[in-house]
């Protein structure tokens, strides 16, 4: 047996673990995860139901699940990564975490994991909501795909968030992050749809990750043509801010730990 199988064990118990605990030290912060839960769903009974052709339409409903849907990923992706990191790097818990024999590759799988359950459960809100008051609807085959869309263009924000989270303090992370989220939000089609952008906007809008996030789970869900813009674009970002949030994390090492 290979170093690495045996290894292999005792990393999934370590990731285990780690996921856990955070889990756990979120659900500390109640507001933390009610906001992520409440606001997309809110947002959707509050500007999507009250408009009847919009809710009852549905292709145009469900479109507008979707963009809900990818926003609470997002938004679950930017806070759980930015502001998570920021403030850990201003704890003396994470540098004495560092020094485990554990290693930081479990720390990270944890991370994704549990920033993971808590957007799929971001998204549940929106969904029942969606269901009962609006025309949405999709088949099981295309909502599972949607799901496997939603947790694959997720990972351009769970960088973006990293890199914030090393780059800046925690007051600047919230912030940055704020800002970040709602820039991405509306340039991205998630508030208002792409269709209803004018020309400019709508050029401007083919570069955000959101609006590569959101062409991708609507093209999961409901079928039709994917632009090549879409796809090549969550690849181009997530390749791009892997590199960076690499960068950012030996600089930041580098610095603590000279």
């Amino acid at each position: 047996m290979t170093d690495t199988a045996l290894r292999a064990p005792g990393l999934v118990r370590m990731t285990a673990l780690h996921a856990k605990y955070s889990l756990v030290e979120t659900m500390r912060i109640p507001i933390a995860l009610i906001g992520s839960l409440v606001f997309p769903a809110l947002a959707l009974l509050f500007f999507v139901v009250p408009s009847r052709s919009v809710a009852e339409d549905p292709v145009m409903a469900t479109q507008a699940v979707i963009s809900l849907s990818v926003f609470a990923v997002m938004t679950n992706g930017l806070f759980s990564f930015g502001l998570t990191i920021a403030e850990n790097r201003e704890k003396p818990w994470d540098p004495y975490l560092r020094t485990l024999p554990a290693g930081g590759l479990a720390r990270v799988l944890a991370q994704i994991f549990s920033t993971g359950a808590l957007g799929l459960v971001a998204i549940l809100p929106v969904i029942i909501v969606g269901a009962l008051t609006t025309a949405a609807t999709a088949s099981p085959a295309r909502l599972l795909a949607g799901f496997v869309a939603l947790a694959i263009t997720a990972l351009p924000f769970m960088l973006i968030g990293t890199v914030i989270g090393y780059t800046m303090p925690m007051k600047a992370a919230i912030a940055v992050v704020q800002i970040v989220m709602f820039g991405f939000a509306f340039g991205g089609g998630l508030f208002l749809p792409p269709a209803l952008f004018a020309d400019w906007l709508n050029t401007l809008s083919m570069w955000f990750p959101s609006r590569h996030a959101r062409e991708v789970v609507v093209w999961a869900v409901q079928g039709g043509d994917l632009q090549w813009w879409a796809w090549v674009g969550v690849i181009g970002w997530t390749a791009a801010l892997l590199s960076l949030a690499l960068v950012m994390f030996r600089r930041d090492e580098g610095r603590r730990f000279r």
